[in-house]
């Protein structure tokens, strides 16, 4: 046995201590979920239980971000990630910890909340690996950053912790992971090297006609019509202007028209979402969109042109081969056949906003039922616990945050998302960070 796995073993050997604890608080999380840029209580939570371990916190990050940070002397600076805010989401598992929580949204709306993408189980996770690496301090060396970013599901978390001064508060950062997880059997993990979470990108259309009376369409323009028009015809662009062997989707998610049945509105409003696994794809589907809704309305005779707003958009995560080769091997090692090749999947993250490859490797964590949970807490949430994700940040690593940053993953993940380009440089790996073999 190396030293290396015998450091790992010492390390998760603490996983049955704290086993109970979080389970209970991951049901908290669960029944208590909150909105993005809204995770008070959570970051509270959060930032209370870093401070029992002997972590130094920051708090009050971009909003409600949280940072802890572990120095255990010399070597590799290593940043730990996970994301806290939930969805506005009615839950309907009839579980006895089911979110019942409202909350209002930015746009006044009162709206359900719930945790339906697993943010409650990496919070949990990454505290638990907070734990592990504060009571198994002899066993590894450096500097350990557990962060708690805020309002990935809205996009902007990530950037506001960047534009808060995150990298004024942390040493430069050798290596970045982060985790989410996946539904699937329990107990399994996943990675994959190149292009693994899709780019996402949102947009809302608004399209122009004339109003009228509805029994008198002729003096009309519809944009109902005109609205549904622009539905069928999008569906081409996928199934005609694709390259069969690239993976796109285009869903149009809302049309808001009009409010009484017998009155011809004089505007609509179409949201829709693309997700694709290359530039080149995104490109052609946002210009193919614009020429086609334009093309129509100028079909229907619209008096005006139509308006385009593109909002929520993520950056492809893509992973670098050596890191993820490195990881790969390392989970292989631990977790034998649980770990498997990962497939591309279609969530997106907010981690890794800027172009660029991610020196990484997506670990996907797939959630399950536990045998004593009954939910979506898996056992895998205590092996995340010791061995975490790598992620990619462009705008971490220009600002002098990180030298070689990278993307792990124990679940569905998104990226960090910054305008420009940069280049990568790779910087000194872990070499004593037992925990993630990163050597």
């Amino acid at each position: 046995m190396t030293a290396s796995s015998t450091a790992v073993e010492a390390l998760l050997s603490g996983l049955s201590t704290i086993r109970d604890w979080q389970e209970d608080f991951y049901r908290d999380l669960h029944a208590h979920p909150e909105l993005s840029h809204q995770e008070y209580e959570t970051a509270r939570k959060v930032a209370a239980r870093l401070r029992d371990r002997g972590y130094v916190v920051h708090d009050r990050i971009g909003g409600t971000g949280v940072i802890g940070v572990l120095g255990n002397g010399p070597g590799p600076t290593v940043l730990l990630r996970a994301d806290m805010d939930a969805l506005p989401v009615k839950e309907s598992t009839g579980l006895d910890y089911a979110s019942t929580v409202q909350a209002t949204d930015t746009n006044g709306n009162e709206v359900p909340v719930m945790h339906a993408c697993g943010h409650d189980v990496h919070v949990t996770a990454l505290l638990g690996a907070a734990q592990l690496f504060a009571d198994g301090a002899d066993h590894w060396s450096g500097t350990l950053i557990t962060l708690f970013q805020p309002a990935e599901e809205t996009a902007d978390g990530a950037r506001a912790m960047v534009d808060d001064g995150l990298a004024e508060l942390l040493p430069t950062v050798d290596v970045a992971f982060a985790q989410h997880v996946l539904p699937a059997p329990a107990g399994q993990v996943g990675t994959r090297a190149g292009a693994v979470l899709s780019a996402a990108d949102s947009m809302r259309i608004k399209v122009y006609g004339r109003g009228a009376h509805g029994s008198m369409p002729q003096a009309a323009v519809d944009p109902v019509v005109l609205a549904a028009m622009i539905v069928i015809r999008l569906q081409t662009i996928v199934a005609r202007e694709v390259a069969p062997g690239e993976s796109a989707v285009l869903t149009v998610g809302s049309i808001q028209a009009g409010s009484k049945s017998n009155v011809i509105p004089d505007r609509a409003e179409l949201q829709l979402n693309i997700r694709t696994y290359s530039r080149q794809t995104r490109t052609t589907m946002l210009d193919a969109i614009r020429r086609i809704v334009t093309a129509e309305c100028q079909a229907s005779g619209s008096p005006r042109e139509p308006g385009f707003e593109v909002f929520d958009q993520y950056p492809l995560t893509d992973n670098d081969l050596p890191t993820t080769s490195r990881v790969s091997d390392a989970f292989t090692t631990f977790f034998g056949r649980r770990c498997q090749s990962a497939s591309r999947a279609r969530p997106q993250d907010d981690r890794g906003s800027g172009g660029g490859r991610a020196a990484g490797a997506l670990l996907r964590e797939h959630r399950g039922r536990s045998r004593r949970g009954g939910g979506q807490c898996a056992g895998g949430v205590q092996v995340s616990a010791g061995l975490l994700v790598p992620m990619a940040h462009a705008r971490w690593e220009r600002s002098g945050l990180t030298r070689n940053c990278g993307t792990v993953v124990t679940g569905t993940e998104k990226q960090m998302s910054t305008s420009g380009s940069y280049r990568h440089r790779t910087g000194p790996t872990a070499k004593r960070l037992a925990a993630s073999n990163w050597h």
